[in-house]
């Protein structure tokens, strides 16, 4: 594979960090695994080391998924519900990593849960933003039938983000998957109506939706690469861009 071809990405002077859930389990089945969480928080204290204002919003499904649990008989809701609470423990367990090294950090959830973290309020976010704090949105949009790419959107919206950039275990967007299939193709630029009508896998239809009716531009690239998200910031790296 070639590095990108396209035009580097400007030096972003807000940005919306999407992970997985599952980046946070490292090698392992479920659940969560320290050095894992370190190295991610490694990858964000350089974003922010560059003047960078960093929000994150990172999934639970290393934790408990919502559509599994609805497969398995669970009720939907219930189900959505008990999938945003995981989200509340990864966001505490990334921001404990990220104080270990000096960083300030705020846990913001879409659900009450004052004697853990704050609640949303925009302004409050936004103000901590302009603190140069990290912060981190849990629990989703805090309603069942969306997920946490739908919740990254939207909070990169309102916190007037320049790009999302979705950290996934490939360097991009690719026709197929690359792991299965050795041609193949990855994209350098490709538009949110080709992800929609290809079915790419980038994000789900709403947070695809959402992005493209606000302008919002979508990176996506590798975590398990270091130092890949502080070097798409610089103009280098392999990553595809999501755009009208």
């Amino acid at each position: 594979m070639t590095d990108h071809q396209g035009v580097a990405p400007a030096q972003y002077g807000r940005v919306m960090l999407k992970i997985s859930g599952e980046a946070l389990m490292g090698d392992q089945g479920y659940g969560l695994h320290p050095p894992t969480v370190a190295r991610i928080a490694d990858e964000v204290e350089s974003v922010q080391k560059m003047g960078v204002e960093v929000c994150m919003v990172i999934g639970g499904g290393n934790i408990f998924r919502g559509l599994q649990g609805s497969a398995q008989g669970m009720e939907r809701t219930t189900a959505d519900y008990m999938g945003m609470l995981a989200t509340v423990m990864n966001a505490l367990a990334m921001q404990s990593a990220l104080e270990a090294k000096g960083l300030h950090c705020r846990v913001i959830s879409a659900i009450r849960m004052d004697e853990v973290c704050e609640p949303y309020i925009r302004r409050r976010a936004i103000r901590h933003l302009e603190k140069k704090r990290i912060v981190i949105f849990a629990a989703g949009t805090g309603n069942p039938y969306f997920t946490t790419d739908t919740a990254a959107t939207l909070r990169a919206n309102e916190m007037n983000c320049e790009a999302i950039f979705k950290g996934t275990k490939v360097d991009g967007v690719y026709d197929k998957d690359p792991k299965k299939h050795a041609d193949a193709k990855r994209y350098g630029e490709v538009s949110y109506d080709e992800v929609l009508q290809k079915h790419l896998g980038v994000m789900d239809a709403s947070a695809i939706a959402l992005a493209r009716d606000n302008r919002l531009p979508i990176i996506v690239f590798s975590l398990d690469e270091p130092g890949g998200f502080r070097g798409i910031l610089e103009g280098r790296g392999t990553y595809t861009r999501v755009h009208n």
